[in-house]
Parts: structure tokens; sequence; C-alpha cells
């Protein structure tokens, strides 16, 4: 019986964040799964913007911005022949992946987390951060938005599914882990 049988992965269109989005291929290549992938156009933050930008030309690029990514991820889905349904949606990007990962019955989230730390970590905030303790679905992180990350990344994905699905098993008991107890761990904590 397959560990997972299907995955939600954010998206936000970025080389970076392909990563996160290839792990999660990966993952679902090796267990049979399906993936959902969704961009959260995060209207909130364009509320406060002057009258005389119009949201329509705004929101106009931020979709075609999604459209985009949304069609990365059915490409890179593509190559590994893995089913994928994409969707853009508007709101809170934690509360957005949380409840998209609840109501369309997913095993797990894959997403993608800079290494903020700090004062950083503090003033902005992790989406990453607030979908862990937030969510009653597994969440596994990919670090992203770093050298070490990509190099991981890139002899990961050299090195076959197969691997990236056993290393990924490992991360996802450091996420449950953190999810039962309220805590983050080493392991999550890197938004």
């Amino acid at each position: 019986m397959p560990l997972y049988d299907r995955i939600l992965v954010p998206t936000d269109g970025s080389s970076e964040g392909e990563l996160a989005v290839c792990h999660a291929l990966d993952l679902a290549a090796v267990h049979g799964a399906s993936v959902r992938a969704i961009y959260v156009v995060d209207t909130a933050r364009y509320a406060g913007m002057p009258m005389e930008t119009t949201w329509e030309g705004v929101g106009d690029l931020l979709y075609d911005d999604a459209e985009s990514a949304l069609e990365t991820v059915e490409a890179l889905a593509a190559d590994r022949d893995v089913d994928v349904e994409t969707a853009a949606v508007e709101g809170s990007p934690s509360r957005e992946i949380i409840t998209h990962a609840e109501e369309a019955g997913c095993d797990l989230v894959v997403m993608g987390t800079h290494g903020r730390g700090g004062i950083d970590r503090l003033l902005l905030g992790s989406v990453a951060e607030k979908v862990v303790r937030g969510s009653s679905v597994p969440v596994l992180t990919v670090r992203i938005g770093d050298e070490e990350a990509a190099d991981v990344a890139e002899s990961a994905t050299a090195s076959g599914a197969a691997e990236a699905g056993e290393s990924a098993a490992a991360d996802e008991t450091g996420a449950t882990r953190a999810e039962a107890d309220g805590s983050v761990s080493d392991a999550t904590e890197t938004g």
C-alpha cells in the first residue's frame, strides 16, 4: 500500500520554488500518487495600493503569473508521468494551502521554504511555518533559496526518484513529529 495517494504542492513560479515542485513530483512518481498544484494570489497584499492603480490590471498580471507557474508544473509532471490538477486561488497563502490540503483529501503537503532566521523571520513570518503549525495534513518542507539547497536538490534529482522518496519519508517523519507536539523541530524550522 503506498504511503501517499494525493500530494499538494503550492507554487510561486520561481525557479527556487521549482525545487519543491520537483521533489513533490518525484515523491508522487515513487508512490503512484496524484498531485494537486496551487498558486495562491495574495490579494490582501495589494489591497492598500493607490486608487489610480486599477485592480483589474494588477489582477490580470497576477493571474498571468499563476497560469505560467501552473503550466510549468504541468510540464514537469508530464516529464515524470504524474497526474496533476492545478488551480489558481485567491486569499491568504497559508490559509488557502491548509484549506486545499484538507478539502482535497491530500496525504501530504510539500512546499519550499527559505532559510530565513532571526529578525527577517520575525518581521516577515513564514508561510511554511504557518502551514506546519496549522495543517492537520503532514507537511514536508524543502529548503530553497540558497546554494546549498540547490546543490542538494540537484544531487537528489541526479540520484533518482527512489532515493528522493526515502529521504522524503525521513523528512516527513520530522514534520509529523513537529505537528504532533505543536512545535517546529529543527527538521522543519527552515522558514
